[in-house]
């Protein structure tokens, strides 16, 4: 790819993409990140000269982000949609569901073999931030979360995080990066919350879990008991009943 813009999206992380690919999380990442604004018409000619490639892999790359409703495709070309606030919120209240209804699928498994799995992704973390690396910090966390999701081995929950997870994966990073710079300090109870997390796995303990999710999504705490009452509700086989 060409070197004349600086890339946001970690060039090590892309040894196995495709062209197309390669081009939507870069174009992805400058949408979430600002630097491509709402009402913006992509141009295929430009991008193609701007990443050196052919026009095909620039279309491929505009299809993934309108599939995932950053951009509209039109016959004028790709004008791009960028994301909400209410979209940003809507993108926690999915993990929040998620990773409740994988804590009660784990309550009835053997976790061993996991929480042995997430301790050494929690000591990378902790490595990269000795190093102060953002980006492999945020790899490490994506990670972390995903081993958990994958370790239940239930083929549409997968199918939903790996939708979500390629815009989920651009704030992370932007985020990781920005509190690396400007608040370091933070870095500490993320650790904390992340040991909390595996804790919560290894002793079953429901109430420790909560903990975690307060911790982790601490601008919409007062959604997690309700969407947790929820999936307790559903593991049992009850239907919520209406006030």
């Amino acid at each position: 790819m060409t070197e004349l813009k600086e890339l946001l999206y970690p060039e090590k992380w892309l040894s196995k993409a495709s062209a197309g690919d390669r081009v939507a999380y870069e174009l992805r990442m400058r949408i979430i990140a600002g630097m491509i604004e709402s009402g913006t018409v992509l141009s295929e000619n430009k991008l193609a000269a701007e990443f050196a490639v052919s026009r095909s892999p620039i279309r491929e790359a505009l299809k993934i982000l309108a599939s995932e409703n950053i951009i509209r495709l039109e016959r004028m070309g790709a004008v791009v949609v960028g994301l909400t606030e209410k979209e940003y919120a809507e993108i926690y209240d999915v993990r929040i569901l998620i990773e409740t209804f994988v804590f009660e699928r784990l309550v009835r498994k053997n976790t061993n073999e996991l929480v042995m799995e997430l301790n050494k992704t929690l000591e990378m973390m902790k490595i990269a931030i000795k190093y102060q690396d953002a980006d492999e910090f945020s790899y490490q966390d994506v990670l972390f979360h995903e081993t958990i999701i994958r370790s239940i081995n239930h083929s549409y929950i997968l199918m939903i995080w790996d939708n979500l997870k390629p815009v989920m994966e651009s704030l992370i990073l932007l985020s990781m990066r920005s509190r690396f710079l400007e608040k370091f300090e933070d870095f500490k109870r993320i650790i904390d919350n992340h040991q909390i997390y595996i804790d919560a796995i290894e002793t079953k303990d429901r109430d420790l879990m909560v903990k975690s999710l307060h911790q982790n999504f601490d601008d919409v705490q007062e959604k997690v008991e309700d969407l947790w009452r929820s999936q307790q509700l559903l593991t049992k086989g009850v239907e919520p009943q209406n006030d």
